[in-house]
């Protein structure tokens, strides 16, 4: 089978397409046959060796994607060979096949595609922790919405608004910005003096919650943003980590900080099947709508990575094998 191997930790130039031996499952895992790849910064990170996702070289790239069953291991229970899953942390799933824990596969519901699935599972996941979880968006509260027309951005939007929120959603092109408004956003604006218009949307109040998913280049002006009592929510570096903060930051105005990650809200088990359930459940029913921003062949994921880097891509990016 056809893989993409991290060969060294650097650009995107690392990634190599090589043949290896198909695996055979274990006790307690699935053998699938993948047709669509997610695309996400954890795959950046861990090709550069930086951060939190920092991996040995070589290794296996990607950890996202969706297909069908073709081999169960034993004690795997609950699947069958032509099951389609999708899942959110199968280390190597840039490949034709994989083998992914049972307790991390979620079984896709009909009117469900494995694309729409692969797009969906990580950042959607992620998404709905963020609204309803870290920190629980209540009808009538203000957020704003770092990156809104990414991948997680779009589905964090809709998934606001759905809980009664309103949304300011910072863009960096009109274009992202009309795709924005699309997701429900009610407001949006540029980077440049965000805080200070978010401040102003507000009445001077400041917002309840800013998703940042960016980092270094927002996170002082995130703060600003804030109401007493607001809760700054990092979820993600694209900027890279953003220095460390200074208590005393926080206790000018009660503030609140975290730095979650979707491997404490439930990557795996009982908590990962509720929250992928309803993900799917509000995508079957046409209330949630994934946006799949570029596709690309398994060969070009150099070219996908770069691409994704870019910050010119909207929503989110696949490959196929």
């Amino acid at each position: 089978m056809r893989v993409i191997v991290v060969t060294r930790h650097g650009g995107p130039e690392v990634l190599e397409v090589q043949d290896r031996p198909a695996p055979e499952p274990g006790p307690g895992e699935l053998l699938v046959d993948i047709e669509a790849i997610g695309v996400n910064y954890r795959d950046v990170y861990e090709r550069e060796g930086g951060g939190t996702h920092a991996a040995d070289t070589p290794h296996l790239a990607g950890v996202e994607g969706a297909g069908r069953v073709s081999a169960v291991g034993e004690g795997a229970g609950g699947f069958a060979p032509g099951d389609r899953v999708a899942w959110s942390n199968a280390p190597g799933s840039y490949a034709e096949q994989v083998l992914v824990d049972a307790d991390a596969a979620v079984a896709l519901p009909e009117g469900i595609s494995t694309e729409v699935a692969a797009a969906a599972m990580l950042q959607g996941s992620t998404a709905h922790y963020l609204a309803t979880s870290t920190y629980p968006i209540q009808r009538g509260d203000t957020v704003l919405v770092h990156a809104a027309a990414g991948g997680v951005g779009l589905l964090l939007t809709q998934i606001a608004k759905r809980r009664g929120g309103r949304v300011i959603a910072t863009t960096s092109t009109e274009e992202k910005a009309e795709l924005a408004r699309g997701a429900g956003a009610d407001e949006t604006i540029g980077y440049d003096g965000f805080g200070e218009r978010a401040r102003e949307l507000t009445g001077g109040e400041g917002v309840h919650a800013v998703y940042d998913g960016i980092g270094a280049a927002t996170f002082d002006e995130s703060l600003s943003a804030l109401r007493p009592r607001g809760y700054m929510v990092l979820y993600g570096a694209a900027s890279g980590p953003p220095p460390p903060v200074e208590i005393a930051r926080l206790n000018a105005a009660s503030l609140f900080l975290t730095r979650p990650t979707l491997t404490h809200y439930g990557r795996e088990g009982d908590e990962l099947r509720m929250r992928a359930g309803e993900l799917l459940e509000w995508i079957a029913a046409g209330e949630l709508d994934v946006r799949i921003g570029g596709r690309y062949p398994l060969a070009d994921a150099a070219r996908a990575q770069a691409d994704l880097e870019s910050r010119a891509t909207t929503g989110k990016l696949i490959l196929t094998p």
